[in-house]
C-alpha cells in the first residue's frame, strides 16, 4: 500500500476529526417597533458609550478596513442599493445604526458579525463613526428616474422636510440622518421596509408619515430626494 506524504496524513486526518460545519450565530433580536412600547432612539449603554467617546479618525481607518469589501474604499456604497453610501454621514446616526444592529433593534444579518460586541468596543464604533463622517461626499451617486418630480417634492416638503430638513441635511443631535448623496435605490428600499414594517428601528414618527404611501409615492419622493442638491 502506498504510504500517503506527512502532510497529507495529518490534513486527512484533521478532516475525519473535524466537526460538521457550524451554521452562523445567529444575529440578536430584540422588540422593535412592532412592539408596544418601543423607544426608537434608547441609549443602550453600547451607544451611550460610543457617543461619550471621542473618535479618532486615524483608529476608524484602519477599523474601517474590514467595512471596505461592501461599503468600498471611499464609503461611497453602491448605486444598485445593495449598500448604502456612508461618507459624510452624521456620526451619531453611523453609531446609533452599529448599536442598533448589535442589540438586534435592526435586522441585518451581513453586517451583524462586523459590529459583534466581540469585534467592535465603543471605542471603535467612535473612530469608524467620526472617520466615515469625515469622509468626502462622492460627486456622483444613483439617481431615480425623474418621472415625477412634483409629486415627489410635494411628498417631501409636507412629510419629510421638517425632520430631514429642506436640503436632506438630517440632524445629528436627533439621530436623522443625511439623506442627501443617498443612492436612490437605497433610499427607496429602505422606505419600503420602513412602511411595510421591516426595519424595525425606524422612528415611529416616519412609520406613520409613509403609512399610506402607495409604491409609486414612494418611488417619487425617493427619486427628489436622490436628486437634492446641497447648495
Amino acid at each position: 500500500m502506498k504510504k500517503l506524504p506527512l502532510i497529507a496524513l495529518c490534513l486527512l486526518l484533521s478532516a475525519l476529526d473535524a466537526p460538521a460545519q457550524s451554521q452562523p450565530p445567529t444575529p440578536p433580536r430584540a422588540p422593535g417597533a412592532e412592539a408596544a412600547g418601543f423607544t426608537w432612539n434608547r441609549m443602550t449603554a453600547d451607544r451611550r458609550q460610543a457617543l461619550d467617546a471621542k473618535g479618532d479618525q486615524e483608529r476608524g481607518k484602519v477599523a474601517f478596513e474590514p467595512c471596505r469589501g461592501c461599503h468600498l474604499k471611499d464609503a461611497a456604497g453602491r448605486p444598485d442599493g445593495s449598500y448604502p453610501r456612508l461618507a459624510g454621514q452624521h456620526a451619531s446616526v453611523l453609531i446609533k445604526q452599529m448599536a442598533d444592529i448589535r442589540a438586534g433593534d435592526r435586522d441585518n444579518w451581513k453586517m451583524s458579525p462586523f459590529v459583534d460586541k466581540h469585534v467592535l468596543t465603543p471605542q471603535d464604533m467612535a473612530d469608524i463613526a467620526v472617520f466615515v463622517q469625515g469622509l468626502p461626499v462622492p460627486a456622483k451617486h444613483g439617481i431615480g428616474p425623474g418621472t415625477n418630480p412634483q409629486r415627489g417634492q410635494d411628498l417631501y416638503e409636507r412629510d419629510c422636510a421638517r425632520c430631514h430638513g429642506k436640503e436632506g441635511m438630517g440632524s445629528a443631535a436627533e439621530f436623522f440622518p443625511r439623506l442627501q448623496g443617498q443612492h436612490f435605490r437605497y433610499l427607496l428600499r429602505e422606505a419600503i421596509a420602513i412602511r411595510d414594517g421591516g426595519r424595525r428601528n425606524s422612528n415611529p414618527d416616519m412609520i406613520q408619515a409613509i403609512r399610506g404611501y402607495t409604491d409609486a409615492d414612494l418611488e417619487a419622493v425617493n427619486d427628489y430626494i436622490s436628486r437634492i442638491v446641497r447648495r
